[in-house]
């Protein structure tokens, strides 16, 4: 397994590295006057407005005459925003978070004549019918458990030797005696996004193309591997060990309320880390890799981060591009997205911290990362339509009723 990845101190760093940042791209600056570029961007408790003012302002510095635009998803997802966008005849010129799939490819400009894109994270697996759309700045994982020291300590716990789904459910029980809410979760995305991290960790490591059967019609959610993983969820629900009040937190507040050890656990990607970090949490805490029905350790669900598409109705196609580039390219500017979100890439080092230094004995241990991308892309729309479904539980549905829904979705999307 790989062992490039290192976590920076703490997200203050992120913005200092970036003062000797530097154009990529070829073509004349002056070309560029009087351009400003749209920019979708992910906002987050760790990649805030201001990180990405800074860090997009050392391009604007190289680039005179060039304006970087924030633009701000509110409390919709990336992908809706562009939709939004498009339908309304103003295009944006770039976007992140958003992975194009065989149904959306035509959205997004082809990249596949742009030779550096070879080089970037998990540009293969990415890859649309041979075609580059998206390029990205590093790789996360993100089936983590992370856990309270100090919580574990009087309950009585031993974080190694919690292996299978049956020993985590019994851990939170035992932490729940203790006086601990056992597992933080939130509303918004976060829902059905922990359920994934959990489920995905299992389902795919025994069949790496699951996704693609689905799509294939050959699987189902209703006769696989993810029924025993709902009917585990909702009886953490029945057991008062995720609160149905959680649905109303935000995904900083969950995260807020784990670092103030209100809770006791907590399913998160790599991406905790810098967070934890910038508490001054990061010793407070330890991790393990996400108990499974099967094989542990298992795959870790992971994903490209902080991922970059062009889009094709863009107004300023070649600089969208040219600013894309640097982004995924420039040194500087990985080192900065990389440490400011707890990401890894091959090739790239940077000191981190005790939490960090967990999570990367954890992916060192990792068989594989389990990408759903390419021939393994779910259909759009579809972990918006998971996080409905798993928040459903809270509210009275059911496992099977929450399996049911989701195959009858996803045939009717196709």
């Amino acid at each position: 397994m790989r062992t490039m990845w290192r976590r920076a101190c703490g997200i203050a760093v992120a913005p200092l590295v970036m003062a000797s940042a530097v154009a990529c791209g070829g073509g004349s600056d002056q070309a560029a006057e009087g351009t400003t570029l749209r920019v979708i961007v992910n906002i987050t408790p760790n990649l805030t407005e201001k990180y990405w003012n800074d860090l997009f302002a050392t391009y604007e510095k190289a680039h005179p005459g060039v304006t970087v635009k924030l633009e701000l998803t509110g409390t919709i997802s990336a992908d809706a925003k562009l939709r939004q966008d498009l339908a309304a005849g103003d295009p944006p010129d770039v976007a992140q978070q958003i992975s194009p799939t065989a149904d959306t490819a035509q959205l997004f400009a082809d990249l596949s004549d742009q030779p550096w894109t070879a080089k970037t994270p998990l540009a293969d697996q990415y890859a649309i019918g041979g075609k580059r759309y998206v390029v990205g700045v590093g790789e996360q994982i993100q089936s983590l458990v992370f856990y309270n020291k100090a919580a574990f300590k009087k309950a009585g716990l031993d974080a190694s030797k919690i292996r299978t789904m049956d020993e985590f459910t019994a851990a939170m029980g035992a932490l729940k005696g203790k006086g601990y809410k056992p597992l933080q979760t939130a509303g918004q995305w976060v829902t059905g996004s922990q359920f994934s991290m959990m489920a995905d960790a299992g389902v795919l490591t025994d069949d790496p193309k699951w996704t693609a059967k689905r799509n294939d019609g050959k699987v189902s959610f209703a006769d696989s591997g993810y029924g025993p993983y709902l009917q585990t969820y909702k009886s953490w629900i029945d057991k008062g060990y995720l609160e149905k009040s959680a649905l109303g937190l935000t995904y900083a507040d969950g995260q807020t309320a784990f670092l103030n050890g209100k809770s006791a656990m907590y399913i998160m990607g790599s991406f905790f880390v810098p967070a934890a970090d910038a508490a001054k949490k990061s010793d407070e805490i330890g991790v393990f890799s996400m108990p499974t029905d099967g094989a542990y350790p298992s795959g870790q669900f992971g994903n490209i981060s902080n991922p970059y598409v062009v889009v094709d109705k863009s107004p300023h196609k070649a600089e969208a591009i040219k600013f894309v580039k640097w982004a995924t390219t420039d040194p500087e500017a990985i080192k900065s997205q990389l440490a400011s979100d707890g990401n890894l890439r091959e090739g790239f080092t940077y000191p981190m911290s005790s939490l960090g230094t967990s999570v990367q004995k954890v992916l060192d241990k990792t068989p594989s990362v389990l990408v759903k991308s390419g021939a393994n892309q779910p259909i759009a729309g579809f972990s918006d339509e998971l996080n409905k479904q798993i928040q459903s539980l809270y509210t009275g549905g059911s496992p099977a009723g929450v399996a049911e829904g989701l195959d009858k979705w996803w045939n009717s999307q196709q």
